[in-house]
Order: structure tokens, then sequence, then C-alpha cells
């Protein structure tokens, strides 16, 4: 590695430190003494301390460890605005953004949290659009605020503002006569710097998600998520998942979305390139301008707001490096899934239908992140398509094909390591949830009849199925 990108790390602390961590799971080492690993399927890993969501696959080549290892130093490192003699590698940061950097949202490559007390929010982003779509069918940006609000900014610009989060609640009574709350956010604008949001916006709050078995996901064949739809159409019923179809930057065509909340991205790369724009203000050749609106204008005069004067601030090689990186996390293995409680849940889980949208088998392609994945069976317990979940957790944006009520079936594996990592414990897309129990309750839309399954299951049964989703 040169000798410059080092002294620019040693300069970033903490991001530094967080980096050469995050380092270590691409370099071998030993199992603990006498530690006997239960058999794990190829893409599982057995690791179950803090950092379970930041393990790579085991049997990547010395240069997909490299190349990944390079990519994290990107991940974790604290951005700054450019030009940075200290820190070339890593300048760039803003105009307008939401966090320094990729690590600071996906802690431990897990879950955002909502904030605590009279916090802002700081990991969690406000998607804002007016009505109406984009020259590829993609949501508009707000004509004064852009795509996203960013509430820092850089030295010498204007921030947008802040957002806080208050909570309104209701009550839930189970079959059985006891009662579970649920919150729901209510944003609080402050200090707007622009104009006001305006009331006929279309506001969507998303929290950021883990981040295992995406290269898996990405290998996913196309038709393997079509046959999904198609099968599900014609089972007839309620449950009805549709593909989302999005614009590819890179081949300039319409694809299948796949990540993001809504499955408004192509691919894992789309992904990433865009979160460096949106919450890092960061260009790359896939966005290649900052977003300045109109009304922004010291955000539209500052040099980093020019792209016609530099290169993109995430070259592509540095991009492909980030993609390898996140492509290549290795799944939490599954604990206790031969304990009967938990094939009791599990069955419960498939019984009251919970398991025709979270789909536990999927099939991998020839694209595989790894030689000899191809045609191997995954279980990352999602479809991903998208499924209208009811009025309750309704964000009311469309996104490319997805209505304002619908939202891409989430993966599920990894969901019961989430307590190791030591993070705040927080569910659905936007946080809202504190319990699994509470995050079955906000199902509605096609979901509303397995809800209703599980809220009048007895008290024993909900928690066998409790007890599944956390082996997982």
């Amino acid at each position: 590695m040169k000798t410059g990108l080092w002294l620019g790390l040693a300069r970033a602390l903490p991001g530094f430190v967080l980096a050469i961590a995050s380092l270590m799971p691409f370099v071998s080492v030993s199992a603990e003494e006498g530690a006997s690993p239960p058999p794990l399927l190829p893409y599982e890993t057995a690791f179950q301390g803090r950092t379970l969501y930041a393990r790579p696959f085991e049997g990547l080549s010395e240069t997909e460890k490299d190349l990944a290892a390079h990519g994290s130093l990107f991940f974790h490192a604290a951005w700054v605005p450019s030009p940075s003699a200290d820190q070339p590698e890593f300048q760039g940061l803003g105009p307008l953004f939401n966090q320094l950097s990729c690590i600071a949202c996906h802690v431990k490559n897990g879950r955002g949290a909502p904030p605590s007390g009279t916090e802002p929010l700081r990991t969690m982003v406000v998607k804002l659009s007016p009505a109406g779509t984009d020259a590829h069918g993609g949501p508009l940006g707000h004509p004064l605020y852009g795509p996203q609000f960013n509430p820092r900014a850089i030295p010498g610009m204007r921030a947008e503002g802040e957002v806080h989060l208050a909570w309104e609640t209701t009550q839930v009574t189970f079959g059985d006569g006891s009662v579970a709350e649920l919150r729901r956010p209510i944003l609080q604008w402050q200090d707007l710097a622009f104009g006001p949001i305006g009331k006929d916006t279309q506001i969507s709050l998303r929290n950021a998600q883990p981040l295992v078995g995406l290269g898996l996901l990405e290998a996913v064949p196309e038709a393997e998520i079509l046959r999904l739809a198609e099968d599900q159409k014609r089972k007839g019923g309620s449950v009805a998942g549709k593909p989302n179809w999005v614009w590819d930057r890179a081949s300039m065509s319409r694809r299948l979305g796949r990540f993001g909340q809504k499955a408004n991205q192509p691919s894992l790369r789309q992904q990433i390139a865009s979160a460096f724009a949106e919450d890092l203000g960061i260009t790359s050749s896939l966005f290649p301008s900052e977003s300045c609106t109109t009304a922004q204008a010291d955000c539209k005069a500052s040099m980093s707001a020019k792209p016609e004067l530099a290169d993109p601030e995430l070259v592509d090689k540095d991009l492909d490096a980030v993609t390898a990186f996140v492509r290549d996390m290795a799944v939490p293995a599954r604990r206790d899934s031969q304990n009967p409680e938990v094939m009791r849940g599990e069955a419960l889980f498939d019984s009251i239908g919970c398991g025709r949208c979270h789909t536990g088998t999927l099939r991998l392609g020839e694209a595989a992140p790894l030689p000899g994945l191809a045609g191997t069976t995954i279980h990352p317990f999602t479809d991903l398509l998208l499924h209208d979940m009811g009025d309750g957790l309704a964000d009311g944006r469309p996104d490319f094909e997805a209505s304002g009520t619908q939202w891409r079936t989430p993966p599920l594996w990894g969901l019961g390591a989430m307590p190791r990592t030591g993070q705040d414990i927080n569910y659905l897309h936007d946080g809202r949830a504190r319990t699994l129990s509470e995050a079955i309750l906000w199902h509605g839309g096609e979901a509303v009849a397995a809800r209703e399954r599980f809220r009048t299951l007895s008290s024993a049964d909900r928690q066998a199925l409790v007890t599944f989703l956390n082996s997982l």
C-alpha cells in the first residue's frame, strides 16, 4: 500500500482505527483452541463476536482479500472537504452531507438507530420528492432541498436544517388479552435554511440496514425473482409481489431493482455510489454531480460542486473496492436450528403465511461471489419483490414502479445476531419497531392475514415464532 495512503489514514483517526479493525477479518486467523464449530453453509461465518456482521467469505483469493481490504479503508474513512493536503485520498466531503463516513450509519455493518431524546437524526436519512417522475421514471428531487435532506455542511456552506423525531403511540391487543404498544415516527423540522418543506412533499424516513449477504442477493438470477412473482400471481390470494424496474446508470437501460428498501437500485455498485453521493456528497462516475438546488447558491458556487473542475471524488477503482468489501460479507450462521422450540416456530412462520413473502430458499446463478457457489441454494428469507404493506407502513413516496405503500421484502438472515453486535435493537425501514412482535404487528396490506394469525396465536406460539426469528 502507498506510504501516502497510510499517512492519510493515520491523520483520519478515529476512522483509521475502525478501518484497521475491519481489515482483521481479511487476515487468516486460527479458530479458538478446542472450538468445535457447527457445520456451516459455504457462505456463512461461525464468528459470534461483536463484528459478526463484518466477516468476509471463507475462500476468497488473496487478490480478492486485498481488494476488499482496500475498500474497507474507504468505507470506514472519515472524509474531509477538498482540497486537503493531509488526506488527499479521502477528500471531497460535501458540500452538504449527512455523515462523515459509511460506517457512521452502518454501525458494525449493521443498522442505524432512531435518535434518543432530543438528538437530531444522524444515522437515518429523509428522502424528499414532489409529485411526478424524472426522465427515467424515478422520483424527482425537492426543488429546495434536493432528493435527500442534508443536515450538515462543510465550513462556509449553509446546512439545510435539522430533523428531530417524536413518537405517536397506539396499542394493539393480542388474542389472549395481552397488549403491545406500537409507535410511529413523526418528523419535526427545525431551522430550515431554504424555506418550507411543503405540505404536498412526499417524505420517506429511512434507517441504515445490515450489509450481510448482499453479494449473494446480487447473484440471484433475474429469472428466479420473476418466477417467484409469477408463482405468487398464479396462486392467487392477497400476496402478489411485483418487481421494480429501475434505471441502471452503468448500462443506461432499465433493469430489475433488488437493492434499497424499495428495490430502487439495480446493482450493489450503484447502491453504494448513490449512498456516497447523497449521504456524503461524494461524486463518482455514476453520480458525477453534487446535489445542489437553485436555492442553495453557496453550494452551487463551491469548488466541489463543479464536477468539470475535477475528476470524480470516488474514482472507479476505489468504488469497485468498496463494492467488493460489501459484496464479500458472509452471513452469520444460524443458531439452535435443531432446537425443538425453533423448529416449532419455523413451522408456525410458514403456516400463518410469513414465508409467502419471506421466501426461505433462493438459488444462485453463475455470478456467485465465490467459486463453486453457482447453483447453490441460499436462505435469505426474502423474495426481493415489492409488496403492498398497507397504510400503516406507507411513506406515500413512489420510487420507479414501487408505490407509496410498497416495500421490498427485507432479508431476515442475520436477524437474531443483531444483539451480539451491541447495537440498539430496532426493526423496519424507519426503526419504529423495538421488538420483532411490534414489527409483525405493523404488517398490513398483503400481509394483514398473516399479521392477524400472529396476533391471535397463543402467547407460547408467538414466543416460539419469535424464537425462530432470533435463530436466523
